[in-house]
């Protein structure tokens, strides 16, 4: 299921539910197997949401090794086959956290509306 992340200091986050259940859970939401289809952090949860967020993407190695410096890049893996990595996943969240902690406002998620 696609969802949406609504704050009111920040754009909307789209995220398939799986993708976000693993952030969730490190900003240390309760969750095992299956994200609710609604919820919320709120404004006095947003600062250990995010600092669990950092501790997990610390603890995530970044798959980038940065430019290659060789010519021959026949070899390369091309960037739309490479995984997705927590990191890279987790920023956008991250950083509607971060805004919405500024403001003291609340964070929820629901389902994304059907275009």
């Amino acid at each position: 299921m696609l969802i949406v992340f609504h704050s009111k200091s920040a754009a909307e986050v789209l995220m398939f539910s799986q993708h976000a259940l693993p952030i969730l859970k490190a900003a240390g939401k309760p969750y095992t197997d299956e994200l609710p289809e609604r919820g919320v952090i709120t404004r006095d949860q947003l600062p250990a949401a995010i600092a669990g967020i950092e501790r997990a993407m610390a603890i995530t190695k970044e798959t980038d090794d940065g430019p290659d410096s060789d010519d021959d890049n026949d070899d390369k893996v091309h960037p739309i086959n490479e995984p997705v990595s927590f990191r890279r996943r987790a920023y956008p969240l991250l950083a509607m956290l971060r805004l919405a902690n500024e403001h003291q406002e609340d964070v929820l998620w629901e389902p994304a509306p059907v275009w």
